[in-house]
């Protein structure tokens, strides 16, 4: 699904008689911190929430793995799907009808997709979603045997709780995704793609050596859908390498 111009959300501004500033202001109520009323107007003033909200997503998060995709194209008709921390199911939304797990395009091929998350997860039409840590023995197993085989895309917005000190919020991610790419070396078919979110600051360089060597094609993109004032971005390892079996 490609992305909607939003006209006057990114100017802040309408044409017309008497043309008016649309940004929103947020009040700081007693008992408000000023983080939590900047955050709340960021939000309200955020075109990709007003957008997610207008054509159903869960989150702005959406349009990150559409961008993605666009790009890259990972998401085909018939492809077999893991999403890990799945919650609240932005990227599920977007997944479904790409790979054709819901079944409604008879002329393409039907995939299946898997959503995993450490919380209950409202039902998405054309995914399944189980409550599974896949840090835990035996989740590679368990996720094959979901699939009914190996996966072609493994992908995950999971980031750490935040701490509120950027190195450590960083290495939290960057550990986070080394987990995610240890699973995905497991269950991923040759030829298969690892999609995950990381944070820039200078620790990333073993995952991806790491990733370098089991994938054919590494990139680092940052998703016109993520602020700009975040470090935050997205590693695309494509074309997956088994170990050889001697």
């Amino acid at each position: 699904m490609a992305k909607k111009p939003i006209k006057g959300l990114r100017s802040g501004k309408v044409s017309g008689r008497g043309q008016r500033d649309l940004t929103v202001k947020v009040k700081t109520a007693r008992g408000r911190k000023l983080s939590s009323k900047l955050w709340l107007e960021r939000q309200l003033n955020d075109p990709y929430v007003q957008r997610a909200k207008a054509e159903g997503y869960r989150g702005r998060a959406a349009f990150k793995i559409m961008e993605l995709d666009d790009k890259y194209g990972f998401l085909k008709p018939g492809a077999r799907v893991v999403d890990l921390g799945c919650a609240p199911g932005g990227w599920l939304q977007v997944a479904v009808p790409r790979i054709n797990s819901d079944g409604s395009n008879a002329k393409k091929a039907q995939g299946r997709i898997i959503g995993l998350d450490l919380q209950e997860v409202d039902p998405v039409a054309g995914a399944e979603v189980h409550v599974l840590d896949f840090l835990a023995d035996g989740a590679d197993d368990q996720v094959k045997a979901w699939l009914g085989g190996e996966a072609d895309v493994v992908m995950s917005d999971m980031a750490a709780a935040s701490s509120g000190h950027k190195q450590t919020d960083h290495l939290r991610i960057i550990a986070l995704c080394e987990a995610a790419a240890e699973l995905a070396f497991d269950v991923l078919a040759p030829g298969g793609t690892f999609v995950a979110k990381v944070l820039a600051g200078g620790a990333e360089g073993d995952l991806q050596k790491r990733l370098k060597s089991r994938f054919d094609k590494v990139a680092n993109v940052k998703p016109g859908a993520s602020r700009s004032d975040s470090s935050e971005k997205f590693v695309v390892a494509m074309g997956f390498r088994a170990p050889s079996v001697d």
